[in-house]
């Protein structure tokens, strides 16, 4: 079973939240809230790719020179890249230098282009697979049913990097499922923000 722990505010966090402080911000302000802007998620489901293999607080800390490497992730700028961006992002230290991450990232947001034209959106088409139970989990997944569905529809469409797991590291940070433990402070802050994007939908 996992457990919260308690941050040196006091406050009970998920057990991986608390430290450093760089996790602590992200534990209480982004993980687990539900997120609708089409960028955003974009942003988050390349970050996650860029993730395989690496920890998330590598990612983190590199956050903002993947924003600026990549245009903001503002995908239709990134589905017009060449090979000379590949090129040019391969000599970013800033980055994880990757190539087939970096193709993944351009192949994915031509990708997203397509899918926004299909569902107007990509919230609209992601948060289709959202799982509306407010239950706490007891112990994390690594992987859920409705991200073996979201992975395999993802990869039908021709994206790349999105494996089960992936994908579903991708659904707990954007709010699609809200794995914050009982006892966890924001559990509930984040899930009444799940609760207003269902409610728009």
């Amino acid at each position: 079973m996992h457990a919260t722990v308690v941050g040196p505010d006091g406050r009970h966090r998920c057990w991986w939240g608390a430290e450093p402080e760089i996790y602590r911000a992200y534990h209480d302000t982004e993980w687990g809230f539900a997120v609708t802007d089409d960028r955003r998620l974009f942003e988050k489901l390349c970050l996650e790719g860029f993730q395989a293999g690496l920890s998330w607080l590598t990612i983190l800390r590199k956050r903002e020179a993947f924003r600026e490497a990549f245009c903001g992730f503002d995908f239709e700028r990134i589905a017009g890249f060449d090979e000379s961006d590949v090129e040019r992002l391969l000599a970013d230290p800033g980055i994880v230098r990757h190539g087939g991450k970096i193709r993944s990232v351009i192949n994915n947001a031509a990708r997203a282009l397509e899918l926004r034209e299909e569902h107007g959106s990509l919230a609209d088409f992601f948060w289709e697979f959202a799982d509306r139970d407010s239950t706490a989990p007891q112990r994390v997944p690594a992987t859920s049913p409705g991200s073996v569905a979201l992975a395999k529809e993802l990869k039908r469409r021709g994206w790349t990097f999105v494996g089960p797991t992936t994908v579903y590291s991708f659904m707990q940070a954007m709010g699609l499922v809200n794995d914050h433990l009982a006892t966890c402070w924001v559990r509930q802050e984040a899930e009444n923000s799940r609760q207003r994007a269902f409610a728009s939908r």
